[in-house]
């Protein structure tokens, strides 16, 4: 190296010296046979700033200027790579290694920092009217929330100004499905968190492939986060630092560009997640023509050796990811994982629907996951894995509700604010939104075809959510018209992935609510609009895995069980006569749905009654929703399908 203490001795000034410094160190890097390389004058601790594309390179420096961080490390992927940033996590204190595993670690955040904040999330567009519809005079909009461009420049210059200083800026190339497949799209998300890095490497593809791409001229999504730098200067928690008084997270769908600040958290920060996945993802696919859904894909194969494969939208923490991997009950039924949260779906030349899962892990809420609830899931989640929020294990594990069982005799437990724990502490051990950052090709029922350039085909798709009562099992739609209505009609209690308190019903159209990107009467004319684009539609079907009967307990068991529906929406997908008619969609005919081997008794009766008042109150709730939230913007073939079905349980 120079010998600093000459340099700085010579009388020379600061910037002289700088330059000097610069050049010395070029010649002492090139003499070691590294290259070094500056961006706005800011050291590149990892990468080559000659492997960026012009518009990334671009990208990179107007953020510099904005940011100001100490240096950049330009991502490349690589397991030298991540095990550098783990270290530094663990010398931070962001981390700590979970040695009853293979390479699993266990991270704590901020406890103001542990949910989505759907509150904080906003679209900016030129117009209201393009992100969401105008509610009722008086009546506060639930579809989402609009930021002015102005507006949106001030909050940005406020909070980003300086705001990585002393920190690293971290860039990362990464796909939203298979590299190079026609369904998939390229982001670059900017970042100071290393958690995020490490977890970006595992939730989607990074690297050196994604890097080509771009340099061969590829379009990409801009993704600016910071966990913030707190306006008081005051950071609370030194090893999760975040701003949680001004956070705020913005999406401008004209530039393909989120902006996200003061989280370090889940789809917060992972902005290759909701942000990009669902809300940007969704604008795309409504100006090019495809679908971007809150769905799993999951592969199931009947007793015959057919093979279909089905898409289902439930709010998050709704069983999504237990219905992703089930275990069928039901002799001869296999079902493969495809993906257990996001699907990007398109019509191929012939008009098959076709699905891809763009993520490239599982993001899932750890409170419920179980060997009795999902096997599969605790078969895939220990080695390689980032948990969230759960709590910990004397003997070096994790612990969350639903792992009680789990725990041998003599092991002590720290909840997830590292306090000592037992079940009589009168508060969860792990934090309800906790979570599990996996790698998706552990899952050992992965599907075969789960990273197939060209997607799956979609024979059905599944709305759903936790309702309590009077919604039955399973029924069909009519037809797509009545499907699309279905979706748009979803209802479910709220959980713990976002801010919301209490167990209210909530409407939630298509398990989107808080994911969409633009108006939601667009995005609705742009469902009903696909019945136009192929004669090959997928049928829709409404589940209800949560109804509970007169003493409180739930009517269906779940889990594995969710295969005798999953049997015979099969055996309708195939015609089979198995359906009857009711006010509001198609159900199973009496004895139709196969509970051969159960080993509970249910109460089909119960669980397939359609009670005239509460599908009053369903009707009136849903019409004052309209009324409320939407007014005159309701697509008018959706308001035809309320109508209908008004008259229908009118004449019960």
């Amino acid at each position: 190296m120079p010998d600093l203490a000459a340099v700085s001795n010579s009388g020379k000034t600061f910037d002289t010296y700088s330059a000097e410094f610069t050049r010395i160190a070029k010649r002492w890097s090139h003499a070691n046979g590294r290259l070094y390389s500056q961006l706005r004058g800011v050291s590149v601790v990892n990468g080559s700033v000659q492997d960026l594309a012009p518009t990334v390179k671009a990208y990179v420096e107007e953020n510099i200027d904005l940011c100001q961080p100490e240096t950049v490390h330009i991502c490349d992927g690589s397991e030298t790579e991540n095990n550098s940033l783990v270290n530094l996590m663990v010398q931070q204190g962001t981390i700590t290694a979970l040695p009853k595993y293979q390479n699993c670690w266990l991270a704590r955040t901020n406890p103001a920092d542990t949910a989505r904040v759907e509150s904080k999330t906003f679209i900016c567009t030129e117009n209201q009217s393009e992100t969401i519809p105008t509610p009722k005079e008086g009546v506060k909009g639930a579809l989402g929330h609009w930021i002015a461009p102005t507006n949106m420049e001030v909050a940005v210059k406020e909070r980003f100004t300086g705001c990585m200083r002393g920190r690293t800026m971290y860039v990362i190339p990464f796909s939203m499905g298979p590299v190079g497949s026609p369904l998939s799209k390229i982001g670059v998300e900017l970042t100071d968190s290393a958690y995020v890095v490490a977890s970006m490497r595992i939730m989607t593809r990074m690297g050196q492939a994604v890097t080509q791409q771009l340099a061969k001229g590829a379009d990409f999504v801009k993704c600016l986060h910071s966990v913030g730098a707190p306006a008081n200067g005051f950071v609370e928690m030194p090893s999760w630092p975040c701003d949680p008084e001004r956070t705020i997270i913005l999406h401008v769908p004209k530039n393909n560009e989120i902006v996200s600040y003061g989280s370090g958290y889940g789809g917060n920060s992972l902005l290759g997640k909701k942000c990009f996945a669902l809300r940007i993802g969704s604008t795309i696919a409504h100006k090019e023509g495809w679908l971007a859904e809150h769905m799993l894909i999951l592969g199931i194969t009947n007793p015959k050796g057919q093979k279909r494969y089905i898409a289902a939208a439930f709010p998050s923490a709704c069983g999504k990811t237990n219905l992703a991997m089930m275990t069928p009950s039901l002799p001869g039924y296999k079902v493969e994982c495809v993906g257990d949260d996001i699907a990007w779906m398109r019509f191929d030349s012939s008009g098959q629907l076709r699905a891809i899962n763009p993520e490239n892990g599982f993001f899932g809420v750890a409170p419920g996951t179980s060997t009795k609830s999902n096997p599969i899931a605790m078969k895939t989640i220990f080695k390689n894995t980032v948990f969230t929020n759960v709590a910990s294990t004397s003997d070096g594990g994790v612990f969350w509700e639903g792992m009680e069982d789990d725990i041998p005799q003599g092991v002590t437990i720290k909840d997830w604010k590292g306090r000592k724990w037992t079940s009589e502490s009168g508060s969860p051990a792990a934090h309800p939104n906790s979570r599990f950052c996996t790698p998706a090709a552990q899952c050992p029922i992965i599907d075969p075809a789960w990273e197939d350039p060209n997607g799956v085909p979609i024979s059905a798709i599944l709305f759903g959510g936790r309702r309590p009562a009077g919604v039955p099992l399973v029924y069909e739609a009519r037809d797509w018209e009545h499907g699309v209505f279905i979706g748009a009609t979803m209802r479910s209690e709220s959980t713990a992935a976002a801010e919301h308190k209490g167990k209210l019903i909530m409407h939630d159209p298509f398990a989107m609510r808080p994911f969409f990107g633009y108006n939601f009467c667009h995005y609705l004319k742009h469902w009903l609009s696909m019945k136009n684009r192929s004669e090959r539609l997928p049928k829709i079907y409404h589940v209800n895995w949560f109804r509970k009967g007169a003493n409180g307990k739930f009517l269906w068991p779940g889990f594995g069980e969710n295969s005798r529906v999953l049997d015979w929406i099969l055996r309708r997908l195939d015609n089979e006569d198995c359906a009857m008619e009711t006010p509001i969609g198609n159900i199973p005919k009496p004895g139709s749905l196969n509970l051969t081997g159960l080993k509970e008794d249910v109460n089909t009766d119960e669980l397939f009654s359609i009670p005239k008042d509460f599908w009053r109150e369903e009707v009136f709730a849903i019409e004052k929703y309209f009324q409320e939230q939407v007014g005159l913007e309701l697509p008018e073939e959706i308001r035809q399908q309320l109508k209908a079905l008004k008259k229908r349980v009118d004449t019960m």
